[in-house]
């Protein structure tokens, strides 16, 4: 039994080609969006590609800019095909890419859905690529003398100041790197000797961190350098102080910002990807609609439309079982193929006579 069977009359048949030639130019403005939003996350994400360890997160944004293109393009072309239904002459050269048309738009709306869940789950990658980028980041913030490197500071400070956080996972980040250049100490100081030789490294590591993590929020004068030593400040206590230093870490802010960014698009994709799904299933309602006309001199006799030829279940068998074929196929021909090598790497035997 044929699933989601309908008959049609000449009537039904025109409404059902016009509107969808209404909604497939709807999808194409929808794949234009896909596309622009692809866009808009690859720039924003090139924007602190300083602070990200690689380039996976960019698996996302390349998928939407793709599957736009391919929306445009799939939709476009169908719009064509529903416009010609209407003219039995012009439909008629159609009729024999719709099958593998179909098939294309089965494949399309798939990867379509795995793209909108890949939105959802890419949260793991990228915390992960931010928490390295952000930790080499810091590491590279006093090398403003270092070619290549010599924008880092801005970069992190920029960063921190924008999304109101300090450090990879919080503030006390920077009091384990030295991130005050060594032209701005005085090694002649006794203080910067005794820090310098009191780390196994060598590193001038201070309780300190950049101006950037300041909050302006604070009732007080920020206190970016010895934050732990409540005894060096009046009526200070730096576990009680919250809003001297921003304490969210910039791997939770950015992590937060990315991901609510990619999960409102995975959400408009899933929409999309429903629209799509109905402009498919009407696709192929025109396409068997149009193919059972039993009189085609008749343009006004019934005809009937259907999704599958055959039950959920029947098509889900017949698929298996034309795969099973394919396989023996492909199996006998490997069996002729090493028989007809093995006859040809006989020799025939030589008889010698003497």
């Amino acid at each position: 039994m044929a699933l989601l069977k309908v008959k049609f009359n000449q009537k039904k048949r025109v409404k059902l080609a016009q509107g969808l030639w209404l909604m497939n130019w709807f999808s194409v403005f929808a794949g234009i969006l896909v596309f622009s939003m692809g866009l808009f996350l690859k720039i924003e994400l090139r924007k602190r590609s300083e602070v990200m360890d690689n380039s996976e997160s960019h698996l996302v944004p390349n998928s939407l800019i793709l599957m736009g293109i391919l929306s445009c393009a799939f939709n476009g072309f169908a719009g064509k095909i529903c416009y010609d239904s209407l003219d039995p002459a012009k439909f008629a050269k159609w009729k024999p890419l719709l099958k593998p048309y179909m098939a294309l738009c089965c494949v399309f709306n798939v990867l379509l859905f795995f793209v909108a869940l890949l939105c959802f789950l890419m949260r793991g990658s990228l915390d992960s690529t931010l928490a390295q980028g952000l930790k080499n980041g810091m590491k590279f913030y006093r090398d403003t003398d270092t070619p290549g490197r010599c924008f880092m500071k801005k970069t992190i400070d920029m960063l921190q100041i924008e999304f109101k956080c300090c450090g990879n996972n919080g503030y006390k980040d920077w009091f384990e790197i030295q991130w005050i250049s060594n032209r701005y100490l005085d090694f002649s100081s006794k203080e910067v000797k005794d820090r310098i030789k009191s780390n196994v490294d060598g590193r001038y590591l201070v309780d300190g961190v950049p101006f950037s993590c300041c909050n302006p929020s604070s009732p007080r004068p920020c206190i970016q350098y010895q934050v732990t030593n409540n005894s060096a400040h009046y009526s200070y206590d730096y576990q009680t102080e919250e809003l001297n230093l921003w304490r969210r870490g910039c791997r939770e802010a950015l992590l937060n910002y990315y991901s609510g960014m990619m999960s409102s698009m995975g959400a408009v994709i899933l929409l999309v990807w429903l629209f799509e799904m109905s402009v498919m299933v009407g696709l192929r309602l025109l396409h068997t609609s149009l193919e059972s006309i039993t009189n085609p001199e008749d343009p006004e006799c019934e005809s009937e439309g259907w999704v599958l030829e055959n039950s959920l279940k029947d098509t889900f068998k017949s698929a298996l079982e034309n795969l099973k074929k394919l396989g023996k196929f492909n199996q006998v021909e490997a069996g002729a193929e090493g028989a007809e090598g093995e006859e040809g790497g006989k020799t025939p035997a030589i008889t010698t006579v003497s």
